[in-house]
């Protein structure tokens, strides 16, 4: 078996699981190939023997990989995807620090999840990505979001209004600071911070949420992800931001966006003991009582 490790960095409290779960895969006779940057970290920090480990730089890099853990948060978990792409390698998200909706496999579950790996107890969970596309090449790389595309203003002082169409229709002008465009996945991320609503992952939906709106009867809207969304963006300063995930690219008034469904999801493996209701209750903390 193969397995792949991507992070960047992780803090002291997480140094023993770190160890344990490279003593794990060696015990099962896995080949590890790590994240180059991240080996050198663990070189450096935990003093690892990586006598047996192999680096990888980029997603060329991955060929005949089975397993590919993401360690860190879920913002460690998006720069993963880049990574994985459409190799339909699934996809593990250990939680290295504290919250995390992708990254949901706590330090503590950490030794029983990977014995539910190799006993291959889990499922694979198929996530849909949007596809961005622009005149201009931006992006282009890997045009592609697990979570969200958001245009927002780079002038703080200044709202702005975003245009957008869905499916050729005018929905609506915003006057506000920006708008979001999130997958299922990304509806509890920025999207639920604006007020969007929490979307199941297997929902074959986007969820269009602008942020900070001048208009209060203005909500966000749920629309069929088979419809293709418009976006141009004007105001005063000309000059605004994109963000597709954890990438950011300024652009100017000229700019056309295109949003789409991806051809390809990406498989994310859970195990038997997880539920994503359950992951809303814990990360959320709904029902908790601070009297109790």
């Amino acid at each position: 078996m193969k397995v792949a490790l991507f992070g960047w960095t992780i803090g002291p409290i997480f140094y023993d699981s770190m160890k344990r779960l490279l003593e794990i895969l060696h015990l099962h006779d896995t080949e590890i190939h790590v994240h180059a940057p991240f080996l050198d970290f663990l070189k450096q920090e935990l003093k690892i023997d990586s006598g047996r480990i192999t680096q990888f730089s980029s997603y060329r890099d991955l060929n005949e990989v089975d397993f590919f853990l993401s360690i860190g948060g879920d913002g460690t978990f998006l720069e993963a995807i880049t990574f994985v792409r459409d190799s339909g390698i699934p996809m593990v998200g250990i939680n290295s620090g504290r919250l995390g909706f992708l990254a949901d496999i706590a330090q503590a579950e950490l030794e029983f999840s990977m014995e539910q790996l190799f006993a291959g107890k889990f499922i694979l969970q198929p996530r849909s990505l949007l596809k961005l596309e622009n005149e201009f090449g931006l992006f282009s790389d890997f045009p592609y979001a697990l979570n969200e595309f958001t245009v927002h203003k780079q002038d703080s002082s200044q709202m702005i209004t975003v245009h957008v169409e869905v499916g050729g229709d005018l929905l609506n002008s915003y006057w506000a600071d920006g708008l979001i465009v999130s997958t299922p996945t990304g509806t509890t991320a920025y999207s639920l911070s604006v007020g969007g609503p929490i979307i199941t992952p297997g929902s074959a939906n986007f969820v269009i949420a602008p942020i900070a709106p001048h208009n209060l009867a203005v909500r966000p809207v749920v629309i069929s992800d088979h419809e293709e969304v418009t976006i141009w963006v004007e105001g005063r300063g000309g000059r605004y931001m994109a963000s597709l995930d954890s990438r950011s690219a300024p652009f100017g008034t000229d700019m056309i966006w295109k949003i789409s469904k991806s051809d390809f999801i990406i498989n994310v493996l859970k195990f038997e003991n997880q539920s994503f209701y359950e992951t809303l209750r814990k990360k959320l903390l709904w029902g908790a009582d601070r009297r109790n």
